[in-house]
C-alpha cells in the first residue's frame, strides 16, 4: 500500500495565532512536526499542506515538501483531501501541524490496523492516550473519546466522558490525539458530506464520520506529547524538549 503523510498547517489559528511558527528549541513547531514525521521512515512521501506563504517557505527553504491549498477549508481533512485528490495513494495519514513530538511507534501501530483480514474493513483510524490528570480531563481543549470493546470510537467530546456518576467505578479517560489515517476514498467521501450537527456543536471534525455511520478504529498508545493549542502548551513543550 502506498502510504503518505500530510500535515495540514493553518497560520491563523483561532486560539493561538501563528502557533506553528513559534520557535521551540532551535526550530519552529511546524518544522519539528515535519522533520519528526519524515524521521519515522514509515511514509513514501511527507507533505505540509498550507494556506500560508510563510509556512510554505518555512518548509521549502529547509528542503521539505509543501503544497499550497487552492481553496479555503474549514478542517484539516478538507485541506488534505484537496491535495490528494489527484494523487495515486492508498493510505493517507493526517499528522496535525501542532504535534511536534511525532514518534514512530504510535504511527506504526496506527498503520497496522489497515493490514490483514480485519484491516480490510477499516476505513478510518486514529490515536488515543490515557488521561490521568484531572485538570486535563476537565479541560475542553483536550478532546475525550469513549471506546467500545473493540476500540471503535463511540463518541468524541470536549466535555468529560464518561461522566463519573459513580466515581468508585474507576472510569478510564482517553484523549484523542490529532493523528488520523484514512483510506483515500474514505477521506474524499468525508469532504463530500456537509458539516454534521454534533461536529458543528463540539467543533470536533471526526464526529462527521460517526454521524454518517463510518466506524473509527482507535489505537491506544502511551504517547505523551503536547499538542500546541495555547501559549501554556508551548511552555510545556519547551520543558519536555
Amino acid at each position: 500500500m502506498k502510504t503518505i503523510a500530510m500535515i495540514p498547517a493553518r497560520y491563523a489559528a483561532t486560539r493561538f495565532p501563528a502557533k506553528l511558527m513559534q520557535v521551540l528549541g532551535t526550530k519552529t513547531v511546524i518544522r519539528h512536526t515535519y522533520d519528526n514525521t519524515v524521521a519515522t521512515g514509515l511514509f513514501d512521501e511527507v507533505f505540509v499542506v498550507t494556506d500560508s506563504d510563510i509556512i510554505y517557505e518555512e518548509i521549502a527553504q529547509h528542503g521539505g515538501k509543501a503544497r499550497m491549498s487552492i481553496r479555503t477549508h474549514e478542517s484539516g481533512s478538507d485541506r488534505i483531501a484537496e491535495a490528494v485528490a489527484d494523487m495515486d495513494v492508498d493510505i493517507v495519514v493526517n499528522v496535525q501541524g501542532d504535534e511536534p513530538f511525532v514518534q514512530k511507534e504510535p504511527l506504526e501501530k496506527l498503520l497496522a490496523v489497515f493490514r490483514g483480514e480485519e484491516g480490510r474493513s477499516v476505513q478510518v483510524g486514529s490515536l488515543v492516550q490515557v488521561l490521568k490528570e484531572q485538570k486535563f480531563i476537565d479541560d475542553p481543549n483536550y478532546v475525550k473519546v469513549a471506546l467500545d470493546k473493540k476500540n471503535n470510537a463511540l463518541f468524541f467530546s470536549r466535555s468529560v466522558i464518561p461522566y463519573p456518576r459513580d466515581p468508585s467505578a474507576s472510569p478510564v479517560y482517553y484523549e484523542h490525539i490529532g493523528v488520523y489515517a484514512f483510506r483515500k476514498e474514505a477521506l474524499l467521501q468525508f469532504t463530500a458530506w456537509p458539516v454534521s450537527p454534533l461536529e458543528a456543536v463540539e467543533k470536533v471534525e471526526c464526529l462527521r464520520y460517526l454521524e454518517n455511520g463510518v466506524p473509527m478504529k482507535m489505537v491506544v498508545t502511551s504517547y505523551m506529547g503536547v499538542e500546541i493549542d495555547t501559549p501554556a502548551d508551548l511552555e510545556r513543550a519547551a520543558k519536555m524538549l
